[in-house]
């Protein structure tokens, strides 16, 4: 059993190794963080950092940990922001709601927890027949993902970032009655702008940032946002195993890492974040280490699934 774990762990390594390797044997690149004072180093980190920690004493029912498991469903809206036009290509965005989603669905169904779904509105534009299915579970949550998939950091410009964002929660709140509260930023990538983008639009959580491993609230140069942050992680997403250069090579290894990071999570009391994609994790085999997964953490006492609305709901009670 030792040897399997070790075997596991050293292939892990390996592999995640290697997109550092392959980025280190790139051309160089500019350094201009070597000429910062140390004052402008400090200014420069400041627009977003980690505040108070947000983690109750207890989670409801006195449940030991709060478990989100969240979709990213991008579908083709990555590559059609990004202009790109191949049939094929744009196949595989489509295998997200032909057969990935139908399967998450039944998986919930089956262990009835709910989940929490970001989706740029595009991808409702493409599938009306997906909001319908969510108006038929109302358990899971909405969270506003960008209008299609936009990459905000390219992008730049204060006045279209905000229009984009508006026009995408305009959509959702029309399509499900209600206006989303929960935002993640499409590739997790805030802009400079964003941040205060969010907090006018009225969201009361982001789940986009890495700064810990539980609830926290957003600092804005030092100033407290009132901003609860559901802190995500890569270690955390299917894209890198299963898409990445450095792929891991099957399931069962995915499921080793996630099993271990929600054990770390039950044992701390706190929370674990799984960040899963359709067409990525929508796979049948993929799918079926899920169901093992959530079979898993049934398995153990005080396990509270919960959407991020509801945690970011709970968690709240910290910043009175």
């Amino acid at each position: 059993m030792k040897r399997k774990s070790l075997r596991t762990i050293l292939l892990a390594f390996m592999f995640s190794m290697l997109p550092m390797l392959l980025e280190a044997q790139q051309e160089k690149r500019p350094q201009p963080g070597t000429k910062l004072t140390d004052e402008q180093i400090k200014q420069w980190v400041a627009p977003m950092r980690a505040g108070r920690k947000l983690t109750p004493k207890s989670w409801p029912n006195g449940a030991k940990v709060a478990v989100c498991l969240s979709w990213d469903m991008d579908n083709e809206t990555f590559e059609i922001a990004a202009g790109h036009s191949a049939p094929v290509l744009l196949s595989q965005g489509e295998y997200g709601f032909t057969e990935g989603l139908p399967r998450i669905m039944a998986l919930y169904d089956k262990y009835n927890i709910p989940g929490s779904f970001y989706i740029p509105a595009v991808t409702g534009v493409l599938y009306p027949a997906m909001i319908q299915e969510f108006k038929r579970r109302p358990r899971h949550e909405i969270g506003i993902h960008g209008w299609i998939h936009e990459r905000l950091t390219d992008l730049d410009d204060q006045a279209e970032e905000e229009r984009l964002l508006n026009k995408a929660i305009e959509f959702w709140t029309n399509g499900m009655g209600q206006k989303p509260v929960g935002y993640r930023a499409p590739s997790w990538a805030f802009s400079k702008y964003t941040l205060d983008l969010i907090r006018k639009a009225g969201f009361q959580y982001d789940s986009s940032a890495m700064a810990m491993d539980e609830p926290y609230e957003l600092l804005s140069n030092g100033r407290p946002t009132g901003m609860v942050e559901l802190p995500v992680d890569w270690i955390l997403d299917d894209y890198p195993y299963f898409v990445s250069s450095g792929s891991l090579p099957s399931p069962e290894l995915i499921f080793k890492v996630y099993q271990d990071e929600f054990d770390g999570a039950y044992q701390e009391g706190t929370m674990f974040m799984l960040t899963l994609h359709p067409m990525v994790s929508g796979h049948r085999s993929r799918i079926a280490y899920l169901d093992k997964l959530i079979a898993y953490m049934k398995s153990k006492p005080g396990v509270w699934f919960a959407t991020g609305r509801q945690i970011a709901d709970y968690v709240r009670q910290n910043l009175k």
